[in-house]
């Protein structure tokens, strides 16, 4: 609160600051809590305050700040220059320069790195692999089911075969995901004779 009325007085007095004395004013504060209060005078701003007190006293004020942002920009083009002379390196380029420590320290990083690519690449075939043997499993456990469903179809007298005397194939398309995946051919045993006693079952 006192912080409030005392900002309000400031501002006030520098307001008649500008109107009586056709003053030059530019005022920033920052409470405790670092909450941002400005006051500048409608004829300037404030860079043109800024601008005129360092003509007035000689000085830079931008100068400081300038070279540190220099002594940055440096450093971060150091550090590119270095990334991008190691990546060169490591496909084989611009060897020249290289000592035999040095070029030995690169063989050493470039054959862990190696190891570590491979060692990755042998995973995801593993795990491609695995998933595959289940997909395979899953598959292979649906097949023997339908088969030994469809024989009990076959043996049951009352679910209505066809005429023996006639040639036939039968397709049996598959549901739950592996529709039309395996197609069963039933041809009578001709050893047997022209019946259904015993079938030969054989996977198209």
């Amino acid at each position: 609160v006192t912080y409030s009325k005392r900002r309000n007085g400031i501002f006030k007095k520098a307001q008649e600051l500008t109107v009586l004395c056709d003053a030059k004013v530019s005022l920033i504060m920052f409470s405790n809590n670092d909450k941002f209060h400005e006051y500048t005078s409608p004829s300037t701003t404030t860079k043109k305050i800024y601008d005129q007190y360092q003509k007035a006293m000689g000085i830079d004020l931008w100068n400081r700040e300038y070279e540190k942002m220099r002594e940055q920009l440096r450093k971060l083009r150091e550090v590119n220059n270095k990334l991008r002379r190691d990546i060169r390196q490591r496909m084989g380029q611009d060897l020249n320069g290289l000592s035999l420590e040095e070029l030995r320290g690169l063989e050493e990083k470039m054959d862990a790195s190696v190891t570590i690519v491979r060692d990755r690449k042998y995973h995801v075939i593993k795990t491609q692999t695995d998933t595959c043997k289940k997909k395979v499993r899953n598959l292979e456990e649906r097949h023997g089911n339908l088969v030994l469903d469809y024989e009990a179809r076959c043996e049951d007298p009352h679910y209505g075969l066809v005429d023996n005397d006639e040639d036939y194939e039968s397709a049996v398309a598959f549901s739950n995901g592996v529709s039309n995946l395996y197609a069963f051919q039933l041809q009578p045993n001709l050893h047997h004779g022209v019946g259904f006693g015993s079938h030969d079952l054989r996977l198209a």
